[in-house]
């Protein structure tokens, strides 16, 4: 196989070799103009190191403004770190607190966005480097002169030399879903409305997988790195919740019915599918070219409105209320049950359908409207309307994860310790080169102590292969400075390369050869300069090793059992409550339909949505740090993906139970107690089942069978319906039909159950618990009430 191809096979558009030619040419420049040019071993050191940390350790992505822009902060943060760190570094208690204390910020505050994320080794390295290595208050000048050579170096750099071009992992994919999604809407109608021929079945079979193959490829996308692939910026804010709303919506129409009524193919839901059609290849138009004017997508989306519209009134025209004979007997009943429910399942998944789209339609406006805003509004922080500004984003997002279970926090406080006692064992001992037992320590650090054995076996290994292979180099050319300047630049793209296209050991083994070339230019020493970082090395790791078994070492999957059953536990909750805030609106227009005595906003459950939505941002992270963990993992993936998208379709059905009753005007006749009662009853109970899920991932509780097809509640409600709203002329009203529809929402998170049990059990079987999850008490006190 060719070099390059076998290159490109093992590292994604030559991101690592991009990112190492880039340093084994800017890194020597800068050392040999801090050492040789201005004589300076500091000004040397902080330039070398510096030039490592912003162009080797990080790699930002998007459009070269933003990439600048992203290498400037980083630029800035680093400086203000070099200051910081050196002057804690007099006073070995000072300079432990300091690094736990900067150390857990960095950490954490990459939970808020995916360029944080990406740069926290780099600004680590920033603050490790002058807090690790003492120094006076009067070197700051020195060393803040070689971080700003190296800056305006990297700065120059990342614009000039071989340029990554511009990605987005997720705006492409989502383009083509969108319009994956879109052809597949009208392949379902064409397919409904034409002959239905061997050709057509086949071609309509074609859009359905070609669909589906969009919609996963924008998931694997999504799940790709370590982190949520989303920054700070409106834009990623706002492109990114497409992930889960297209995955939805595909769920939707897998899910879906030929729409066919009690009279025949439903014409007006067919309306719905095509108008939603045009919405997505609007909007599919709009993520392509966003400097264009949004007003297409919003006239698809008020003819989606419209269609919408008509297919309400339609229900209400064709809704049977008939009862059934004097006399008749359970079957003849519930043969009139099953007519009622049949003749709005049609307009029901239309309806579901059109919700989807119009959601995926808002977040793809407010993408492009971002993106339109000039340089002044983007300056002052002017956010489109309906989207909270980054501030406040952050917050959230941070929020989210002040949670004792998170396993960000977790990470993050492991990782503030685990740096802290490494500056303060290195200054305490009094190593030659103290800064390489913190390294040594972030390195290695991983989600439990079983992995991070592992990750210190394969750190110490690579360490002694690099010591061996430079003390043999510096027995064959010496300490000839001429020879190891011509060494080092090679040595540093092998570092830069090897973790990437071969394996963690091969980097640790490239980057301490490194080091030995460049010590033994700055102070020639010879094969004594690898010993030591042997040393420096095997130091940090056992540092890291007792820092795994004291803090939540319990790993990846175990994290995951807890952050899939808080998600079900809140995302049921929230739809609960979306529930009860329609019957509530109910009452209240019912007593009072003017619009001043309508449901105030604080009656929605918006502290239940952000609730779930945290906890679903948990989850996320949680589960790429389960996919990122080595080890055996005896549930398959299948099973896991199974029980983590079941959590973003309660979620998204509680969105839609919301927004069916917000959109309700409140004028219709009748009393609603009986209908009402009739899905609050329900809903406690799907509520009730999705607590039972969660206690069973996190205990030996075993869980209970999904629940059934309640054919008497659904008389129930029919005959409520039937009798308490419906109009003087006999038909239902617009009341009755968002009734049966929330009914129907109601029924999808129950059918979803079927398909989360299996998995469920599997992962409940395959957990061991440890004696302090036994003397816990469990978190879901209603049921531990519960008969």
């Amino acid at each position: 196989m060719h070099p390059l191809r076998w290159l490109g096979l093992r590292d994604h558009n030559l991101a690592a070799l991009r990112r190492a030619g880039r340093t084994a040419i800017v890194m020597p420049a800068m050392f040999a103009l801090g050492d040789k040019v201005i004589g300076n071993p500091a000004v040397a050191t902080f330039a070398a190191f510096g030039s490592f940390a912003m162009l080797l350790l990080v790699g930002f992505g998007g459009p070269m403004r933003e990439r600048l822009q992203a290498q400037a902060a980083l630029a800035v943060v680093g400086g203000v770190f070099v200051c910081a760190g050196t002057l804690a570094s007099g006073a070995a208690w000072l300079a432990a607190s300091a690094m736990a204390v900067v150390g857990f910020g960095v950490l954490f505050a990459g939970v808020v966005s995916s360029v944080l994320a990406g740069a926290t080794t780099s600004l680590l390295l920033a603050f490790i480097l002058p807090v690790s290595l003492a120094g006076p208050p009067s070197s700051v000048p020195d060393r803040l002169a070689g971080w700003g050579m190296a800056s305006g170096a990297a700065f120059a750099a990342v614009a000039l030399l071989w340029p990554a071009p511009a990605r987005d992992p997720l705006r492409g994919p989502a383009t083509a879903a969108c319009r994956a999604l879109a052809a597949r809407l009208r392949s379902d109608v064409a397919y409904m409305l034409g002959s239905k021929d061997q050709a057509s079945a086949a071609e309509h079979e074609q859009a359905i997988a070609r669909a589906n193959a969009a919609v996963s490829a924008l998931r694997r996308g999504f799940l790709a790195t370590p982190y949520r692939p989303t920054g700070l910026s409106t834009a990623a804010r706002t492109i990114v919740r497409l992930v889960d709303e297209l995955s939805w919506l595909n769920a939707i129409l897998m899910h879906s019915q030929p729409l066919v009524g009690s009279a025949g193919v439903h014409r007006a839901a067919c309306t719905v599918k095509s108008a939603s059609a045009a919405v997505l290849e609007q909007g599919a138009d709009l993520l392509d070219g966003p400097e264009a004017s949004p007003e297409k997508l919003r006239s698809a989306l008020a003819a989606l409105r419209a269609a919408l519209d008509k297919l309400e009134r339609s229900a209400t025209v064709e809704l049977p209320v008939r009862r059934a004979p004097a006399g008749a007997g359970p079957v003849a009943v519930e043969e009139r049950v099953s007519e009622f429910i049949t003749s709005l399942d049609a307009s029901f998944r239309a309806q579901e359908l059109s919700f989807a789209v119009s959601v995926i339609a808002r977040n793809i406006d407010l993408t492009a409207a971002a993106e339109r805003r000039n340089w002044l509004e983007r300056l002052l922080g002017r956010q489109p309307e309906g989207l909270a500004g980054t501030l406040p984003a952050a917050r959230e997002r941070a929020a989210a994860h002040v949670d004792r279970h998170s396993v960000w926090l977790h990470n993050s406080v492991r990782g503030a310790a685990g740096l802290g006692l490494a500056v303060l064992v290195a200054h305490l001992t009094g190593v030659q080169h103290s800064f390489w037992v913190v390294l040594g320590t972030l390195s290695v650090l991983r989600s439990n102590a079983l992995n991070t054995g592992q990750n210190v076996v394969r750190g110490l290994l690579g360490t002694v292969v690099g010591f061996v292979i430079g003390a043999v180099l510096l027995a064959v050319i010496g300490t000839n400075a001429t020879l190891l300047w011509f060494v080092l630049p090679l040595a540093i793209l092998l570092a830069g390369v090897a973790p990437a296209v071969i394996s963690f050991a091969a980097g640790q083994a490239a980057f301490t050869l490194t080091l030995v070339i460049l010590f033994n230019i700055i102070q020639p020493a010879g094969w004594r300069i690898g010993l030591l970082r042997v040393e420096d090395i095997a130091l940090g790791c056992a540092v890291s090793l007792v820092v795994g078994l004291l803090f939540w070492p319990r790993g990846a999957g175990a994290a995951l059992n807890q952050a899939l059953a808080e998600a079900y536990a809140d995302s049921a909750d929230y739809l609960a409550r979306a529930v009860e805030f329609g019957m509530l609106r109910c009452d209240v227009s019912k007593a009072a339909p003017t619009a001043e005595a309508a449901p105030t906003a604080e009656a929605a459950p918006t502290a239940e949505a952000v609730r779930a939505a945290g906890a679903s941002r948990r989850l996320d992270d949680t589960f790429r740090s389960y996919l990122a963990e080595r080890g055996a993992k005896p549930i398959p993936l299948a099973d896991i993906t199974s029980l983590v998208t079941g959590v973003t379709g309660l979620r998204l059905a509680a969105d839609a139970v919301l927004d069916l009753w917000q959109r309700d005007d409140g004028q219709a006749v009748g009393d609603r107690a009986a209908a009402r009662r009739e899905l609050l009853n329900t809903s406690e109970l799907i509520r009730g089942w999705y607590d039972d899920l969660a206690v069973s991932l996190t205990s030996h509780h075993e869980l209970s069978e999904p629940l059934g097809h309640d054919k008497l509640a659904d008389g129930r409600l029919v005959d409520a319906v039937r009798h308490d709203l419906r109009g003087q002329d006999g038909r239902a009203s617009a009341t009755a039909v968002r009734m049966i529809w929330t009914g129907d929402h109601l029924d999808a998170a129950r059918l979803l159950q079927a398909t989360l049990i299996g998995p469920a059990r599997a992962a409940t079987e395959q957990r061991a618990l440890s004696p302090l999850d036994r003397l816990l008490p469990r978190r879901f006190p209603r049921l531990r009430a519960a008969p």
